[in-house]
């Protein structure tokens, strides 16, 4: 159902053009949602064509729209720097609105559309331009590393951005070329104790957390290898350092995916929002997904009709003040500049179980 009343049948022709993405959903989607789905993927692919457009899909995006129609996927910089390099005139964000705000920020002559306005994100929320101005105040000289789960006027206060995929390295970096022992890595509380668990930089950190993220315990790890003793378990370095502690890796959201598809446990556990396993589970047929299901509510207010709806009536438009704009760019440029890491990204927990503290403004 989309648009109204008006409904697409399942026909013939839209099962052939579906059936790559049939087969890669099939395990996570029924027949009986299939048949409703699989027209307006067919809809909304058609509908991009016409339009020159490109859907940027989160991980954390449903399947069916994952698989189904996003052009790029993956996390929310990453998505932001492939549309960037597109020639296409129009984004639709599957995601929330601070990654839709990314976008516009590097894609700043591109028309930016988020599906449904209320897709937040309680990190981003838990920090405003206002806070880091005072911030740097209260720490004159020392450098403000972000997190790119923020806004574009946050990131408009900051010194360079960073990813969960990065962040030791450009707290690392930025530490050097400023000639500081101290850095200070904005919003995440969790990322940054996991953070400074692997530099010698101390870290002053704000008390922002996932809302997904922190719900998972050292107890829930427990239970999880107990039940399923053969299970490889993989965390977000967005989760508390106990869990990460209790895990066998650790790392980014593109580290977990590499993780299952490059080394093919039989059975793993992704300690995350929940569709991404789902979506990494069309990529890696052979291994057993155990899933504990915390789901990110923000994200999941996208959906395949208002990706239709965006689409059709070119809703809603993500707007950026220019000087805010111009600022923020700056700030992730400079991540983008930094020479690239050494090795993969991925947390070491052995030495993650070295006590390390930080300094909670």
């Amino acid at each position: 159902m989309a648009d109204g009343n008006v409904a697409f049948p399942f026909t013939p022709e839209v099962e052939a053009a579906t059936a790559p993405v049939w087969k890669k959903v099939r395990t996570r989607v029924t027949p009986f949602e299939w048949r409703a789905q699989a027209p307006l993927i067919a809809e909304i692919n058609r509908l991009k064509k016409q339009k020159n457009a490109v859907i940027l899909a989160h991980n954390y995006m449903t399947p069916e729209i994952f698989h189904g129609v996003g052009d790029f996927v993956g996390d929310s910089l990453g998505l932001a720097r492939e549309a960037a390099r597109s020639d296409a005139k129009i984004i639709v964000q599957a995601g929330v609105h601070f990654m839709a705000e990314t976008s516009k920020v590097l894609c700043p002559d591109k028309t930016v559309l988020i599906p449904d306005l209320r897709a937040g994100c309680s990190l981003a929320a838990s920090i405003t331009a206002a806070d880091v101005r005072l911030i740097k105040a209260r720490y004159p000289g020392l450098p403000v590393v972000t997190y790119v789960n923020t806004t574009a006027e946050v990131k408009a206060e900051t010194d360079v951005c960073c990813t969960s995929a990065n962040a030791v390295q450009v707290v690392e970096e930025v530490a050097r070329q400023y000639g500081v022992d101290r850095v200070i890595l904005l919003p995440d509380e969790f990322l940054a104790r996991n953070v400074a668990r692997q530099t010698d930089i101390k870290i002053i950190a704000w008390q922002g957390r996932c809302e997904v993220h922190e719900q998972f315990t050292a107890t829930d790890i427990a239970e999880l290898r107990e039940a399923w003793p053969d299970a490889e378990i993989l965390a977000h370095p967005e989760c508390p350092t106990e869990v990460l502690e209790a895990s066998d890796f650790a790392g980014s959201t593109a580290a977990m995916s590499d993780y299952v598809t490059q080394r093919k446990p039989k059975r793993v556990v992704l300690i995350t929002e929940c569709s991404m396993a789902d979506n990494v589970a069309g990529d890696a047929p052979d291994t057993e997904f155990v899933r504990p299901c915390n789901l990110c509510p923000h994200m999941k207010r996208i959906t395949l009709e208002n990706i239709y709806e965006a689409l059709l009536h070119g809703r809603h438009e993500v707007l950026v003040d220019a000087a805010v704009a111009e600022r923020a760019r700056a700030a992730v440029q400079r991540m983008i500049d930094l020479p690239p890491p050494a090795q993969p990204a991925r947390y070491d927990l052995v030495k993650a179980r070295h006590h390390v503290d930080v300094e909670l403004i």
